[in-house]
């Protein structure tokens, strides 16, 4: 990355040892430092730590979210809340970054490089915002990929199992996510998963819905939405949401925690702007009302058991696959929960990047015992198209692992994809 620094001699800021020139100057950081040690001539150069005091970044209050579900709801949902409550947040991660209501980038990386997170903090600051909320993946937390960064608050949504492409083992991912709760920053962690990680307990709040939490559920209805009623020490408060799901009773939970240590107002108050928030493009967004149609991001069999029991009064047909180059081992897991929870299975593709379609298939149908119910079929939009062809009275069709994305990936080329885009036109031609 390459960016303006009109500072003395220099025009530009990198931190790509390729890109340095005499108008350059170089970011140093543990990422890169490798690289820069192999330099034969050492470039000027400047560290995370400077930039941030230079460009005084230290007044946006940085908001930091990780867990294997949930990153991006709850971060949207934080500043969607603040929003309301008259604040002037940032918002970066999946979904791209916002500043203040409105969009400045387009979908990145959950957490882009320190230059560009630096960077979009300056660019926030500039606009007026006093929160920078973002999403934090393991591999960010492992490559250290939020050097220098001092956050207000760190919020947990919850550890399973993802990535072990990368991590290699359970045990070593909730090592990873446990890492970014070892100092003494401000912490919210979800007290019914806390099993899953080892944090420092200095300046840790919890929230929960079994399990006793300094913001606590006390009842809670999953008809027509999400009602619950919640205590916060020893105030009570009720809220509403349009949104489905015991997943998101948490992920609405964890935002609702966040927002009122962050401002320190009541929780009454934070509970009032719930209802604006209607959740995230791509997370449980209803295509179709009848049919009931739903597509989900869940790419994960946690993601999917999350997903599949908020639902598991209705009779569910469900569309999934699991990406290529990824974590073999959920593939079976993925394929049992959704045997277990749907009525109708429909295995198909999704993103299977330089792995054969077919062989990732086979890894999914390893988890189903009972086939007698199950279609398996590469092609993802005639899985989509049979499963709407054969979808009954009062079923709900659910279609997972892509959520909003627009592509699919096959042997390193992207082509326009979108499940939403096919099941509206599908329902058309009916």
């Amino acid at each position: 990355m390459k960016i303006d620094f009109k500072v003395d001699r220099f025009n530009y800021l990198t931190d790509d040892t390729t890109a340095v020139d005499s108008e350059t100057k170089f970011l140093l950081t543990e990422q890169n430092k490798k690289y820069f040690e192999k330099l034969e001539e050492k470039p000027s150069y400047i560290t995370p730590d400077e930039l941030i005091e230079f460009w005084d970044l230290k007044s946006l209050r940085v908001v930091g979210v990780t867990g294997t579900n949930g990153k991006t709801t709850v971060t949207a949902a934080i500043y969607s809340f603040l929003l309301d409550l008259g604040e002037k947040p940032a918002l970066m991660g999946t979904r791209g970054f916002f500043v203040n209501d409105e969009r400045v980038e387009e979908k990145s990386m959950t957490t882009p490089s320190i230059l560009h997170i630096l960077n979009a903090m300056k660019v926030a600051k500039d606009r007026g915002a006093n929160y920078f909320i973002m999403e934090v993946s393991s591999h960010a937390i492992d490559q250290n990929r939020i050097e220098g960064l001092e956050f207000a608050l760190k919020v947990h949504t919850n550890v399973t199992s993802d990535h072990l492409d990368y991590h290699k083992t359970v045990e070593e991912y909730r090592a990873v996510k446990s890492r970014f709760f070892a100092d003494e920053s401000p912490k919210l962690l979800n007290k019914d998963d806390i099993k899953n990680i080892t944090y420092n307990p200095k300046n840790a709040q919890s929230y929960g819905v079994d399990e006793p939490a300094t913001f606590k559920v006390q009842a809670f209805s999953l008809q027509h939405g999400i009602t619950a009623g919640i205590k916060h020490l020893a105030t009570e408060a009720t809220f509403h949401s349009p949104m489905v799901g015991l997943f998101n009773l948490f992920n609405l939970m964890a935002a609702i925690g966040a927002c009122t240590i962050l401002t320190k107002r009541n929780v009454t108050e934070i509970c009032e702007v719930v209802e604006n928030f209607a959740g995230v493009a791509g997370r449980m967004e209803v295509v179709s009302r009848d049919p009931l149609v739903i597509v989900d991001f869940a790419h994960t069999d946690d993601g999917m058991l999350k997903v599949l029991d908020s639902i598991k009064d209705r009779d569910i047909s469900v569309v999934f696959g699991a990406g290529g180059n990824r974590d073999r081992g959920k593939r079976p897991r993925m394929g049992a929960i959704a045997a277990t929870f749907a009525k109708k299975v429909y295995v198909t593709s999704d993103n299977p990047r330089d792995e054969e379609p077919e062989e990732i298939i086979k890894d999914i149908l390893k988890g189903i015992k009972d086939q007698s119910h199950t279609r398996a079929m590469v092609d993802r939009a005639f899985a989509i198209q049979e499963a709407l062809r054969e979808l009954e009275k009062d079923e709900v069709l659910m279609i997972l692992g892509k959520g909003d994305e627009d592509t699919i990936e096959i042997k390193g080329e992207k082509f326009h994809f979108d499940d939403r885009e096919i099941v509206r036109a599908l329902l058309a031609d009916r």
